[in-house]
């Protein structure tokens, strides 16, 4: 067996091991996370190789550009690969680290789909040397990182693998380090935010937090990989959990005939209420799939997160009748649709509440639609073929009789009601009030 792995010794922008692996971290998968994490790598010195299984991925990181709209990312992007401290490539190199940054979608009855994060611990076995460090910052199942390493050991019988609760050994370290940034800032937040840092070993998760701590600025917290796994599922669903009771009084409230918003700005003027904004659901790859992951690891006990799940997905729902019932109102009108991404300023539309909408109301109403995305220059793949345009603000306003602001983008933000008099309007983010 080797001496135990240090990387607080063994690695630095400038350090080698021997053999000397072609980089010193690969970043596996250059989606949402993963090119970010890889550009923020470069930019504090590390010799960077992020592996993507699309070619258009690749060669547009490789002339500097990127695939995905996040604020500072360009820049970043475009430095790190002037330096050559960042490279792209559809082939796994060996490497000091190795980050695991793939998706981890939902499957049938919303059961957790970690088939991406398996592969990817397939397709680094065959390279990983002795004295690596392997980690997960895909938002997975409790267990996850232990499935990793037996994949590994399975591949790879010649490495001694750590054993989870065990105080040391192992010829490699495997970790579960999950990201915790808001899109929009995650560049930002990459390098602010603590991090969770959890180990299979005690070994392992110093190991690992050794390589956060060389571009962390907040806090690395050590622990084991199952409290990690738990830890990310967990503060996703406490923040769906707290968004479903505002969305649930916002269905409440129009059953009774009372303003949500004038309810929700007076009872947070109490000192120990503080009620979050309602929307037309939630969106985005966390919130609106991590709650799942727990539900999935104890069905029977995990009731009150099962039913923000279900609360927040009926509010998409509720929220498509309300403007089915007011385009039935006005039969011969258009309506202007302002917003289609999850959430404001970004251009990330998966889970979204306001996309899910859009495409069920364009399904036999998509004549009537005009659509307004001020970050996307083509109606997203649900939208084409409908009759659904993709129009700008002016032009939606000046010929739509109902506007309904599904998301807030800060483009919308200079409307007042006198903007819209006269037309029939559904503001499902309280813009309006605001």
């Amino acid at each position: 067996m080797n001496a135990p792995f240090d990387a607080t010794t063994a690695f630095g922008p400038d350090a080698a091991i021997q053999p000397a692996p072609d980089h010193q971290i690969a970043v596996i998968g250059l989606g949402y996370i993963g090119l970010p994490t890889a550009a923020v790598l470069a930019s504090y010195g590390w010799d960077v190789c992020g592996v993507d299984v699309s070619n258009h991925v690749v060669e547009t990181v490789n002339a500097g550009g990127v695939h995905i709209e996040e604020r500072d990312l360009d820049r970043l992007v475009g430095e790190a690969i002037s330096s050559q401290r960042l490279v792209a490539s559809t082939l796994v190199p060996a490497a000091h680290y190795y980050m695991i940054a793939v998706p981890t979608p939902l499957g049938p009855d919303n059961a957790p789909d970690i088939s991406y994060v398996e592969a990817a611990a397939r397709s680094i076995a065959p390279n990983i040397l002795p004295g690596a460090c392997i980690i997960v910052e895909s938002t997975s199942p409790v267990g996850t990182t232990e499935r990793v390493a037996q994949i590994i050991a399975d591949i790879r019988p010649d490495l001694n693998m750590p054993k989870f609760g065990a105080e040391t050994g192992g010829d490699i370290a495997i970790a579960y380090c999950p990201e915790r940034v808001l899109p929009g800032k995650i560049v930002q937040e990459l390098v602010n935010n603590d991090r969770v840092v959890g180990g299979m070993t005690p070994d392992c998760a110093e190991s690992a937090a050794a390589l956060y701590k060389s571009f962390v600025k907040g806090d690395c917290l050590v622990t084991n990989s199952r409290v990690a796994e738990t830890v990310k599922l967990v503060e996703n669903s406490f923040r769906d959990v707290n968004i479903a009771f505002a969305n649930e009084l916002s269905m409440i409230a129009d059953e009774i005939g009372v303003d949500v918003w004038d309810v929700i700005r007076l009872a947070n003027r109490h000192p120990r209420v503080n009620i979050l904004q309602p929307g037309p659901g939630v969106g985005g790859h966390c919130i609106a799939v991590d709650p799942w992951f727990l539900v999935a690891g104890a069905p029977k006990s995990a009731r009150i997160v099962r039913t923000a799940r279900e609360v927040n997905d009926h509010k998409a729902v509720h929220t498509e009748r309300r403007i089915r019932a007011l385009i039935s109102a006005a039969p011969d009108a258009k309506v202007a649709l302002l917003g289609l991404a999850f959430k404001p300023d970004i251009d990330d539309f998966r889970e979204s509440p306001a996309l899910e909408i859009a495409e069920n109301l364009c399904a036999d109403l998509g004549e009537r639609v005009l659509a307004v995305e001020p970050f996307t220059e083509k109606l997203p793949k649900g939208l084409e073929g409908t009759g659904a345009v993709l129009t700008g603000l002016d032009a939606a306003l000046s010929e739509a009789e109902i506007v309904v602001v599904l998301v807030d983008h800060s483009a919308f933000k200079h409307l007042t009601p006198a903007d819209l008099a006269g037309k029939l309007v559904f503001d499902t983010r309280g813009m309006l009030k605001k």
